[in-house]
This record gives C-alpha cells, structure tokens and sequence, in this order.
C-alpha cells in the first residue's frame, strides 16, 4: 500500500458539495494529488471542520482548496455530490441543476478512486457489494477473507473509511466497496471485477422514483463488466430473481445465492456454506440466521473468484468476529441476553433479526420507512412485549395495536431498556432485542450512536446488583 502520486490530479479542477463522511476526505485526497478544489457545505460545522482539515495538510496542497459558496461551475472536471444529496428526485438540488445544464460530470468518490487507481497505473482488482440489507455485513466478511488469506486489501465505501480515504494498492491488492444505490447512480468508468447485489427491498423510493428506479440504480453496481468478470445476485426475492435471468445470458459469469435455497449455486444450509454438494465453510456464532447465511455465500463466491483457496476460506469464516450494531451481544445477566441490531433501519433488516429468535423483548422506532412495520406482522407471535422509542413510536403502536402486540411507548432508550429489562426476567424471556426498523436521526446523529447508547445502558442495567425477578 502506498500514497497516490502528488501529481495525479494536476491540472484538473473539481468542485465538491457537501463535506460529511464522503467530501471531506474527497477535498484533501484530491488536493493532495494536483487538483484544485472548490469546497463547500451550507453547514457552518462541516466548513469548521474542512478549515481543520486544511491545517493538516501540506502547503501546496492546502493551497489548491478554496471553500466558497458555489456559483459556477466553469472550468470543472467533475462535481462530486454528496451522496445524501440529491440530483434528480425528490427535488434536484441547485448545483446539481447547475451541473446538468453546463455538462459537467456528477460523480461519485467511488468513480474518482477507481480513475485514480488506474492513473496511477495499478491494476488492483475492484470488488463491489449492494443490496437492500446485509450490503456492509458482507463487505467486511469479504474483506476479512481476503485479508487471513494474504491478500492486500482496501475496504470502504458506504461502510467505513470513504473511497477516496482509501491506499493505492499494488496490482494484486483488492478493493472491497460498498455500494449504496446514491453511489451507484453516479457511476461512470468504475468498473467490478467482482459485483454482488444481494437483495432488493422498497428502500430509497422518493429518491428513485419507485421500486424500478431503485433497482435501476442496485444493478448499475455490475455495468461495464465482461466474460472475465463475476456477477453474483441472490435469489431470496422476486426482483432478484427477475434480474438474474438478465445476468444469466452474460457476459459476466453469473453465481447465484441464497440464504436457504439448495437450487441456487452457492448456498446456505446446516449452519453452513455449500456449492455443488461440497461444503465450503462453517458459520460461527457472529453470522445467525438466513440472511447471514446469503451474506457468507456471496462473500464466498467472490472470495474464491479473487483467488483465495478454500482451506483459507473456511477458516476466515469461521474466525469472522461479525459487525458493531449487527446483532451483536453486548451484555448478559440471569439469563437475558441483549442484543443490538440498531442498523436494522427498515423493516425487512429488523425482519432478519426477529425471525431468529423464538421469544424476544423488542425495541423499536425512530423515523419510520414507507410501509412502518405492517411487512413484519408474521413475527408478532414471537414478541412478548413491544417497548416503542422515537417520533413515529405512535404509528407503530397502531400496527401493533391491530395485531394484538403489547407495547408501552417509551419514547427513548433510557427508558426502554431498564424497562426491557424488567420485563425480559419477569416473563422469562431470553432476548431484549433492539431492532428498530426505523431510522435513528430523530434522536440520535447515526445508527451506531443508538446502538453505543443501547450498549451503554444494557451494560449499567446488568451490572446492577439483582435480587432475583423484578419487582
């Protein structure tokens, strides 16, 4: 691994919008590599921390930023928007228009590190995973895979480090990206060696026009590809299916998977991974459930694509220690077990959850998706008690009202938890199980700063001396 030549980007101009997570690591690599930038965020903190940013970088890399309120687009190479931003729908944004209008490119921080990459004159290998669920779960499966077999890898995107945050690798490196479907509408050369759609649920509709707009944008994540690459699609749901007849006929060679479906090419059965009747790795406890099942398969077949041998294979797996805020276990105390799925942000994530455990205590809420939680009705059976926080707790109070679910509205966690807790041993329920199904930006800045919370108060309500049964 290695930094990107301090001349890549010489001579070309870009103008970045938005300095979250992605932009602001955009901003500096470009500098750092020739580019002159011009940055900003209607966000009087994000420019604060783009100014702190500056200060840290070299001099005549700082010099080549400039941050100011965007009134042209003259002279740019590309516009990289925020991927929060929109472009098109619900309502384009102003610079986008802007972009649009003058022909200027809008790109992605994932389009900029594959151009880069190959500028650069490395012919590391790019591997790009998306999905509805289970998208950041198998990029970091892949990634550990890769890594216990040897291999030098670069992993991020949507999850962890952004795209432009990431080393040059050397040509036998391998890039593991995330890819959201706001990342993957702003592609343009990028192009996966390996590429993986994993599911499709209604998610992002207002953004994408509905249901065929989204999955326009979910299978963008295998164009360019040719007969030397691999398309893997998972067959669990009906609009998979559909677009896996397309992928069938090439020109990539196409895998399928699934989390239960001994039909498919790669599979998960018995608490394992399978392909042709040969078992291919074992699940440790940090991959429960189906849908870990299809993850694990899909990260197999991309794995043994890029070159890993399966002996190496079956023992990354088996040591995989799973992802923070994925039905992770983070406390234990007279038989109840809390578990924190906070990244399970619409229902068909929390649907995951629920349906691998008999009897639960359940959290949830936040800013409900299209739909609230009326898809996840054939679990209600398994719900001893309901403990609803955030602003849409009332709406799903009525779905669980008309299903005879009992519930109390909490409101936050502070009081759902001990509450949670009291309830889970006074009915001898094993699992307290935060799965919101709902989006956490009403209450909290991210779902990992809800499921730190959730860990943070399962861990004082446990450590507390107990008596026996609550009162």
């Amino acid at each position: 691994m290695s930094n990107f030549p301090a001349t890549l980007f010489t001579g070309q101009h870009f103008v970045v919008l938005g300095l979250g997570r992605n932009g602001l690591p955009a901003v500096c690599a470009l500098a750092q590599s020739g580019a002159t930038v011009q940055a900003w965020d209607d966000g009087e903190a994000a420019r604060a921390a783009l100014a702190k940013a500056v200060t840290a970088l070299p001099q005549d890399a700082a010099a080549r930023i400039t941050s100011a309120p965007i009134e042209s687009l003259t002279g740019a190479d590309g516009l990289v928007l925020s991927p929060g931003i929109p472009h098109v729908l619900p309502k384009a944004h102003p610079v986008a228009i802007m972009a649009q209008e003058a022909g200027v490119p809008i790109l992605s921080d994932a389009e900029l590190l594959y151009r880069a990459v190959r500028k650069a004159g490395s012919k590391a290998r790019f591997a790009g995973i998306t999905g509805t669920n289970g998208k950041s779960t198998t990029t970091t499966l892949l990634a550990h895979i890769l890594a216990e077999a040897g291999v030098l890898v670069a992993a991020g995107g949507n999850l962890g480090p952004a795209a432009l945050a990431l080393p040059l690798l050397p040509d036998n490196g391998v890039y593991v990206l995330e890819m959201s479907s706001y990342m993957l509408e702003r592609l343009d050369t990028l192009h996966f060696d390996a590429a993986c759609l994993l599911n499709l649920t209604p998610d992002h509709l207002d953004r994408h026009a509905g249901m065929e707009g989204y999955a326009r944008a979910k299978t963008r994540v295998f164009t360019h590809q040719t007969a030397q690459d691999l398309a893997v699609i998972g067959v669990d749901d009906d609009y998979c299916r559909d677009i896996a007849k397309t992928l069938q006929a090439g020109p990539a060679q196409c895998v399928t998977i699934s989390g239960a479906n001994p039909d498919c090419d790669v599979y998960g059965q018995d608490n394992a991974i399978w392909q042709a009747g040969q078992c291919l790795a074992r699940l440790g406890p940090s991959l429960p459930g189906s849908h870990n099942a299809e993850n694990a398969a899909a990260a197999c077949a991309m794995a043994r694509f890029l070159g890993v041998p399966d002996a190496a294979l079956a023992a990354a797996v088996l040591s995989f220690p799973g992802l923070p805020h994925r039905q992770k276990l983070v406390a234990e105390q007279d038989g109840v077990a809390f578990i924190d799925d906070s990244k399970a942000t619409n229902a068909d994530a929390s649907a995951r959850a629920l349906g691998c455990y008999d009897r639960l205590i359940w959290i949830a809420g936040g800013m409900a998706k299209e739909g609230g939680i009326a898809s996840l009705t054939p679990y209600f059976p398994r719900i001893v008690h309901a403990f609803l926080i955030g602003r849409d707790a009332a709406q799903l109070a009525e779905t669980l009202t008309a299903h005879g679910v009992p519930f109390t509205l909490s409101g936050t966690l502070e009081s759902a938890v001990p509450a949670a807790y009291d309830a889970a041993r006074n009915t001898g329920t094993p699992v307290v199980l935060l799965s919101p199904a709902c989006a956490s930006f009403d209450q909290f800045s991210g779902f990992e700063a809800r499921g730190l919370r959730f860990l943070e108060l399962a861990r004082t309500v446990t450590e507390q001396p107990q008596t026996g049964k609550a009162d």
